[in-house]
Order: C-alpha cells, then structure tokens, then sequence
C-alpha cells in the first residue's frame, strides 16, 4: 500500500468527485484497515471499537469508498483489491453480518474479471448487497487469466479466515481451465478447497 497523500476527508472528496481516482480510494480503504487493526482513527471516530474487529460501520466504509461516483464506473483495482485482502486479514472478529466477506469476493472477482478482460458492471450493482455475483460472473464460465488466479489462491493461501464465496468462484474457474492448461492444475495446491 502506498504512503497516503491526504486525509480521509480528502481521498473521499475525491473519490466521490473526481473520475477514476482509483489510487485515492485504495488509500482511503488503507484507513479502514488501520482503524480496524487499532480501533482508531476517523473510521472509528465517535464509537466503540476494539482492535482487530470488522463490524458493519467498517464494511459501510468499504462500499462508500468501493462504490464512489469517481471510480463507479472503473474495474476495481489490484491496489484496490490488495487493501481489501488486508483488510480481511487485520480482522479477526466479526460483527457485520457477512457484509465484508460478500464484499471482499466482489470486489476480488470485479478486478480478476476485467482484469482478464471480461466485462464487468458499473461497481454500485456488481458490489451491491442485492446483487448475486453470479448473476454477472457466472462460476462455470468465469474464464479469469491464470496469472491472476494464482494471485488470488496466493492472497487465500494459509488464512484462518476463508472466503467461500472466493474460494467456490476460484475453483470453478480452475475446474473449467484444468482441461486445456496444464498450469491451472497445479493451482489446485494453492488453495485448500475442502469446504
């Protein structure tokens, strides 16, 4: 994650007004993850928060910055997923209701996608709590490049907290890849798939 440049007042005026400013709002997602590991700073400010606990405040924060008018209609960024993924491993409880879990799978999912040169829809209905990611990332037919699969099981790898949504997205995307790339079978070792 990169040094922020700002305050979070600043990256969230940006993201909600400037277009695609993707770097502001993965800094921005950078002070969600500090106030989750410390339980301090202005995403905690005004309430009780314990270190190393996610609760539905920290996830709204997540879908306010995620979800901004400047980056709304962009893929969500490797540097956006990153802070995600670090995100999840600060917190160790949860109190949000799977609201970040379903969160982190697609925004993760929006990124590979694009990324491999799918299309994806604008962030506010992709990222949606209302939207089923497999209504536009169907599991059988997500055809995601391996480079960024491998990225993927490498940031699931090892963590006590799994992802299933991601992790069932990942292995349908490794089960339809297996016939015709060699490489994608021995991907299968880099994530622990007994759900």
């Amino acid at each position: 994650m990169s040094t922020r440049q700002g305050s979070l007042g600043d990256l969230i005026q940006s993201i909600e007004t400037a277009p695609a400013d993707r770097e502001a709002a993965a800094q921005a997602l950078a002070f969600v993850r500090d106030g989750v590991l410390t339980g301090e700073g202005p995403t905690t400010a005004g309430r009780v928060h314990f270190s190393r606990s996610l609760d539905s405040d920290d996830a709204a924060w997540c879908v306010r910055i995620l979800t901004a008018a400047g980056v709304d209609n962009e893929p969500v960024s490797r540097a956006e997923a990153e802070a995600m993924f670090q995100i999840n491993d600060a917190a160790t409880e949860r109190t949000d209701e799977g609201r970040f879990d379903d969160l982190l799978a697609k925004a993760v999912v929006h990124h590979a996608a694009a990324a491999s040169g799918l299309p994806v829809p604008p962030r506010k209905v992709a990222l949606s709590a209302d939207t089923a990611i497999e209504s536009w990332a169907p599991m059988a037919a997500l055809d995601v490049k391996i480079e960024l699969l491998q990225w993927i099981a490498g940031r699931m790898r090892g963590k006590r907290r799994v992802n299933g949504l991601l992790t069932k997205l990942v292995a349908a995307s490794l089960v339809g890849a297996a016939s015709t790339l060699p490489l994608a079978q021995s991907l299968g070792g880099l994530l622990d798939l007994g759900m």
